[in-house]
């Protein structure tokens, strides 16, 4: 009897909750703290300068000429290069994301560039298409000026053959703005949908003095926290599909890792956004401040402080403290790795057990705010 009376109880609360969430159209206001956060984020923490940017070298050709040929990147201030013993080494590092591009010299390196027609193939993770091209060009300008050095050093008589750099781009192939965007906009939106929205849900109870007449009935805090939760769960389950759907056949975004992964952790983090607002919403009990302590605490970080702009290994240690404590920062990894990298098991073990503390330490704070006792 009691199963049955949890379930009259939260089929009722869900239906007034649906009803209300229908009706209500709220419009959430913007606070005075707004300028001031959004100086310092652009201030110190916006930077779209890549430095120590880790690079995979691979020197099949033993000669002598074939190391000279990228000696440059090793004082470069912008790459940190790294040696591995083969390609399929250095495939494995950019896999994992522990480099950003692999410098690749070829068997005949050193035959080729006395014949005047060396290459040196650049593979580039387009994941991140800003970070790619910087590192890119930086990467063209070293093997450039140790090029003009060795000219320098031979001299007229012996100057050596011309090198030509192939790029290639994977993860995004087609070295498109949109690849890289689109997967973060499910961060976002998951984020608007979730803490954004639900932070005014427990706050309008305590202003209007509904939740008090709630606390006097058998309804449990848990069960006001799955009704309040349910309707933005399918809401947010609707713009999940729409973002799919959307990356797919609007925006042609390739979704390389498995669908159902996608899905799986997407509505983790919606579940995390979720209890984030009710728990703000329960802890300001005021309409106002809860919209505020929302959007500073969950959806400008998530815009900012998350990778969605920019690559956080740019940002001041500080600002990469902070980002690890965001669920979104975790969310935007994995997201992105199973749109344009494919299933790399390791990130979605990793993002999937963060979000479920997330889930967990949330629900515990939530109902903390929702104990019944009258102040």
């Amino acid at each position: 009897m009691s199963g049955s009376g949890f379930v009259i109880r939260v089929r009722a609360l869900v239906r007034k909750e649906t009803r209300q969430m229908l009706r209500d159209r709220s419009t959430l206001l913007v606070g005075l703290m707004l300028p001031l956060v959004l100086i310092l984020l652009f201030g110190y923490g916006l930077s779209f300068d890549v430095r120590d940017a880790p690079v995979a070298v691979v020197i099949d050709d033993p000669a002598p000429v074939a190391r000279d040929a990228v000696a440059g990147l090793a004082g470069s201030p912008y790459l940190a290069p790294v040696y591995p013993a083969d390609m399929a080494g250095a495939t494995a590092l950019m896999r994992a994301h522990q480099v950003d591009a692999i410098v690749h010299l070829p068997l005949d390196f050193a035959r080729r560039r006395a014949m005047g027609d060396a290459q040196i193939q650049i593979i580039l993770n387009g994941t991140d298409t800003t970070s790619a091209t910087i590192i890119e060009g930086y990467l063209d300008s070293a093997i450039a000026e140790e090029s003009l050095h060795d000219a320098d050093r031979a001299g007229p008589a012996g100057e050596p053959g011309a090198i030509t750099i192939v790029p290639r781009m994977w993860f995004n192939d087609a070295n498109e703005s949109t690849w890289y965007l689109v997967p973060g906009l499910l961060v976002l939106i998951m984020t608007l949908i979730g803490a954004f929205l639900t932070s005014l849900l427990i706050a309008r109870e305590w202003e209007r003095g509904t939740l008090e007449a709630l606390f006097v009935t058998p309804v449990r805090p848990i069960e006001i926290v799955i009704a309040k939760v349910a309707p933005y769960m399918v809401i947010g389950a609707i713009d999940i599909g729409v973002c799919l759907l959307s990356a797919r056949f609007i925006f042609h975004v390739p979704i390389r890792g498995s669908l159902a992964l996608i899905v799986l952790t997407s509505l983790l983090y919606l579940a995390v956004s979720l209890l984030q607002g009710l728990w703000i919403s329960g802890m300001t009990r005021n309409q106002f401040a809860a919209s505020q302590v929302a959007l500073l605490a969950s959806f400008m970080p998530a815009t900012m402080l998350s990778g969605f702009i920019f690559d956080l290994r740019n940002a001041p240690l500080v600002v990469q403290w902070i980002s690890q404590i965001l669920p979104a920062t975790h969310f935007m990894a994995v997201i992105k790795t199973l749109f344009l990298a494919g299933t790399v098991w390791s990130a979605v073990i990793k993002a999937c057990a963060v979000l479920s503390l997330y889930i967990v330490v949330l629900g515990f704070l939530t109902l903390r705010t929702l104990r019944k006792r009258l102040d």
